[in-house]
């Protein structure tokens, strides 16, 4: 598998550094210091933040599929789950605008196919998954998940932050650290991600050269 330059991954490193700097100093000025109060509901520019990058985590994974055409299974199986966790993200209006539960249809209209395809071709699969488990792209990938879907859901228990706040507690604080949290865990998947098409693409790149 291509292998990484300490040089490489040190300057990656640096941009990812920034992003997060830039996202927090940005969450600090427009949602922690909102006029009336702070805010983190779902029009917070947290909440619309957590959206977007989950977007961008989709629409890479559909690169990788369709434009480097390396990584096919791995990366519908990757794309789906992305898409699936923006559509949970938005369950609220979802339910609204279209109907209650409409969420969770899309999520079974998304999730079948894809998993259906990687069933029919998981020898496949496990191939594209040994080129990826030891690379950048995956770590970041465990990190940014084991942070959203475990940890901030540990962390955001109300029960922790009763017993940390007592009398004093705040909702807001609560969910803050939360959202926050998962504004991270989302930020690592990007990353991810991204770490995930460069790899494909290297991956192609060689394999072009061999058969050169």
């Amino acid at each position: 598998m291509p292998t990484l330059s300490f040089r490489t991954v040190a300057s990656r490193a640096g941009l990812y550094i920034l992003f997060l700097a830039g996202l927090m100093q940005a969450v600090l000025m427009v949602d922690a210091r909102h006029p009336v109060a702070a805010d983190f509901s779902e029009t917070s520019l947290t909440e619309i933040t957590q959206a977007a990058l989950l977007f961008l985590c989709t629409v890479l994974m559909l690169i990788i599929r369709q434009r480097v055409g390396v990584l096919r299974n791995v990366s519908l199986l990757l794309a789906a789950f992305f898409a699936i966790s923006l559509v949970r993200e938005n369950d609220l209006w979802l339910d609204t605008y279209l109907f209650d539960g409409a969420w969770e249809w899309l999520v079974v209209l998304m999730a079948l196919p894809a998993l259906l395809s990687v069933l029919r071709s998981r020898r496949a699969f496990l191939e594209e998954f040994s080129l990826i488990a030891n690379s950048l792209g995956f770590g970041l990938f465990a990190g940014g998940f084991l942070t959203t879907y475990v940890f901030s859901r540990l962390y955001g228990r109300s029960e922790l932050w009763h017993a940390l706040m007592g009398d004093h507690y705040l909702r807001i604080v609560k969910d803050a650290a939360e959202e926050i949290t998962e504004l991270t865990g989302y930020s690592l998947l990007l990353f991810a991600s991204v770490e995930l098409l460069l790899l494909a693409r290297r991956l192609r790149d060689r394999r072009l050269l061999e058969a050169g």
